[in-house]
């Protein structure tokens, strides 16, 4: 049975929510991320970790959050945005939707890190109600922590470079263009790095990559998505009890 809540019938639906109180919603964004990964970058590599996630879990994947704040990329051409406001407000009107069909457990992966103080708010709010549970993946981040042996270059985790590269390789070889892969570093020197700035990106990278995205490849994607997903897994089954399936 298909873990996508869109993709079930009520029938369906009715049957996969007596086994779960779990919904994972993803959340990306529609920007650049680089020459040779597609604008939706974001988007597909959280809809993908949260199908992986509740295959072993039995969770409900529900709606996905498609475009973000990108206001800060709105120089590349393509990408789109969506103020905070709205997207709280929309993200808000799914949450109370899904909480009428019994929901108590909220888990964001969100693959864009405009979308995380939005979440942040969104879900302190929601846990006024004390019977919900609320987590956020800040996917990026995230797998930060993991990813021990196996990249290798000085910025692995910049914008759409080896990790990223390698992870859209390995889940969505269709969609990367290699032909036009290539690194970058840089362009933007902060001379007072303590005080909050908002430089557009165009002004950190020509090409909307950062870093060594030559470096990437589909076994480092693999790897990375492998660890993730177990660390996930790990976290539902030991903080929120939910037992992952064979």
């Amino acid at each position: 049975m298909t873990v996508l809540l869109k993709n079930m019938s009520w029938k369906n639906f009715v049957k996969a929510k007596e086994k779960t109180d779990l919904v994972i919603i993803p959340t990306g964004a529609f920007e650049v991320y680089g020459p040779h990964l597609p604008l939706g970058s974001d988007s597909l590599v959280a809809v993908k970790i949260s199908e992986l996630v509740a295959q072993k879990t039995g969770a409900i994947v529900g709606p996905l959050m498609e475009v973000g704040d990108s206001s800060m990329l709105d120089d590349f051409p393509g990408t789109i945005t969506i103020r905070p406001e709205s997207f709280k407000s929309y993200l808000w009107d799914i949450i109370v939707s899904l909480k009428k069909w019994g929901f108590k457990d909220f888990l964001f992966v969100n693959n864009h890190v405009g979308n995380v103080p939005v979440i942040d708010q969104l879900s302190r709010d929601l846990q006024r109600d004390e019977e919900m549970r609320c987590a956020q993946i800040d996917y990026w981040r995230f797998v930060q922590t993991l990813d021990k042996g196996i990249v290798e270059t000085e910025f692995p985790h910049g914008h759409a470079s080896e990790a990223g590269t390698s992870i859209l390789q390995y889940l969505y070889p269709e969609h990367c263009d290699m032909a036009l892969v290539l690194d970058e570093a840089p362009t933007y020197t902060n001379e007072f790095p303590e005080i909050i700035q908002y430089p557009k990106y165009g002004d950190l990278s020509v090409s909307g990559t950062i870093g060594h995205a030559t470096a990437g490849t589909p076994e480092k994607g693999k790897q990375l998505v492998d660890r993730s997903v177990e660390r996930i897994v790990q976290f539902l089954e030991e903080s929120w009890g939910y037992s992952a399936e064979d």
